[in-house]
């Protein structure tokens, strides 16, 4: 890592999660203060909470199907990855320590498989290079060239030559992104597309049995289809609905029919990996004295969770030609999604169109948006985070550039 050049200009930076960090340690080393404000305690909250399962933070899939998990913002988000790709993200990582790893499903992991060490790492470049982190402090507004804070010792009113909104999306409100900017930036004449709950988990009017006996149960190495597309992956049975990777791939075009008709159908392999003519020949067996669980369990492997599933939808068929398609295809209807309370990201955000290339705002010259503020989204699986820590570089860039004499 560079030492930081001598200071020039001040950059001021609201919200300390992955993007806004990114961007302090890139403009710390181009030689501008660099001043960075949380409301809450501690900074990085999300970023801490995201790594008690094994911080995910980037994926090895191989551009340009890495790009397309970003769905309708894919040409921007693409220009960030340009500039601060996986490779780099985990260049950038292993730079601190992190010493990651790819695991069998390509996502890429710290050895560590949490966050806090990396964190401490980072905190601790920052502090050398200068950067100055301010806890505890709830942006509030702005009056002409002065930004508002409330502090623990009062009000405070600062200026700089350059602003860096990195405030976060609408998901864990208790962590700190709460979406509070958004009535700040619709009055403004800032145009928002509503927050909404991303890879988040979906409502099904389960039966007693399920629900009672199943929640929590996984159901792994499936397929899940909607509409046109299908998804591999693993979910979980909740005792509202279904969660997991292989919803969450899904959720943008789940929660979008949802929006739409109050509903939508998904359709689950249960054994993807073979044909229904396969699966036909097994469940023609005899099954002796086996009851049709057992039979299932023993010739299929499939535990009592997937068969309670496969009878959500009515009795079971008797012919082994109509179980085996069953079983290629178990019906499942969604009637509702959970709330941005619950949901592990969010939709919606600053439209793409009222930003520059810089990801400076066009309608206030100085001020940049970053991260989940901006109207993007992506599945789980390292996705999001990349994003993150590349619209951070990229803001750096555009900063720096604005700040060109």
């Amino acid at each position: 890592m560079n030492s930081p050049a001598a200071p020039s200009s001040r950059i001021l930076i609201i919200g300390a999660g992955p993007a806004g960090l990114m961007a302090a340690e890139r403009l710390a080393v181009a030689g501008h203060r660099v001043d960075v404000f949380e409301k809450m305690p501690s900074v990085a909250r999300k970023f801490l909470m995201a790594g008690r399962g094994g911080l995910n933070l980037t994926h090895s899939e191989p551009r340009p199907c890495f790009d397309g998990r970003y769905g309708e913002a894919e040409p921007v988000v693409a220009r960030w990855l340009d500039g601060f790709d996986a490779a780099a993200l985990t260049a950038w990582a292993d730079g601190l320590g992190a010493q990651t790893f790819t695991g069998s499903s390509g996502r890429v992991f710290p050895t560590a498989m949490k966050a806090s060490p990396l964190l401490r790492a980072w905190l601790a470049r920052l502090e050398g290079l200068g950067v100055a982190i301010h806890t505890r402090h709830n942006w509030i507004g702005r009056e002409g060239d002065n930004w508002l804070f409330d502090t623990p010792e009062g009000s405070k009113s600062l200026k700089a030559d350059a602003i860096i909104l990195a405030l976060g999306g609408g998901s864990y409100a208790r962590l700190g992104s709460d979406g509070g900017w958004v009535r700040w930036m619709e009055e403004n004449a800032i145009a928002v597309r509503p927050l909404q709950p991303a890879n988040v988990g979906l409502g099904v009017a389960w039966s007693d049995i399920l629900h009672e006996r199943f929640a929590g149960h996984p159901l792994k190495n499936i397929v899940i289809s909607h509409k046109d597309r299908a998804v591999r992956g693993e979910a979980m049975v909740a005792a509202y609905g279904l969660e997991g990777g292989a919803i969450y791939a899904l959720s943008a075009d789940l929660r979008e029919a949802i929006n739409t008709d109050g509903h939508t159908n998904i359709r689950i392999d249960l054994r993807p990996d073979l044909t229904v003519e396969e699966l036909e020949r097994r469940l023609s067996k005899p099954r002796g004295k086996n009851s049709l669980s057992n039979h299932l369990r023993k010739t299929l492997h499939l535990d009592a969770a997937s068969v309670a599933l496969m009878r959500e939808a009515g009795p079971l068929p008797d012919s082994p030609q109509a179980l085996a398609a069953h079983i290629k295809a178990v019906p499942v209807r969604l009637d509702s999604v959970q709330g941005l309370d619950k949901a592990i990201s969010s939709a919606g955000g600053i439209l793409l169109d009222q930003i520059d290339d810089r990801l400076m705002l066009k309608a206030m010259p100085g001020v940049f948006v970053c991260g989940e503020m901006l109207d993007w989204e992506a599945p789980t699986g390292g996705y999001l985070l990349q994003a993150c820590f590349a619209s951070g570089a990229r803001v750096a860039e555009g900063v720096a550039d604005y700040l060109q004499p």
